[in-house]
């Protein structure tokens, strides 16, 4: 098992690339699981053009690292990576993208899951949204914190 990694970027990444790389030549990966998010046209607002994620240098990273280890440590997984996009993105821009590999497909499925879940809520990001009607940032959702949270019900934090 390596150890998961995670990187912020401003250019956009290649999914297809990363799950290649992640999976190598191994023959002992049963399941790759994979999430992509995309800018949208709306939100919160219609008519969204761009939207702006900053970051908290070193601290982002530093917290991604240990949601994904924190996966790793609770799902039989061969690999873990996260990239998440920073800067100004337009409609159909991807903005993050979490695989995981394991033998089998429900370990892969659950930590992709849990990533997701608890870096929407914990990670250091903020977004603002550039829409014809002005900007505004994004407040947090009680449904992100909804969907974090139940992974302390399951036992999986």
């Amino acid at each position: 098992m390596t150890a998961p990694i995670v990187r912020v970027q401003t250019h956009p990444f290649d999914m297809t690339q990363t799950i290649e790389q992640l999976r190598g030549e191994r023959t002992d990966i049963g399941a790759v699981a994979s999430f992509c998010g995309y800018v949208r046209d709306f939100s919160e607002n219609p008519g969204v053009l761009a939207l702006t994620l900053e970051h908290y240098p070193g601290m982002t990273e530093q917290v991604l690292q240990q949601i994904a280890q924190t996966a790793q440590n609770r799902w039989a997984l061969s690999g873990v990576r996260v990239i998440h996009r920073i800067g100004r993105m337009e409609p159909g821009d991807p903005i993050v993208l979490v695989v995981t590999t394991s033998p089998h497909r429900h370990a892969a499925l659950e930590a992709c899951a849990y990533i997701m879940d608890q870096l929407k809520t914990r990670a250091p990001f903020w977004k603002k949204e550039h829409t014809s009607q002005g900007d505004y940032w994004v407040e947090a959702r009680s449904s992100d914190t909804e969907a974090a949270n139940r992974w302390e019900q399951t036992g999986h934090e």
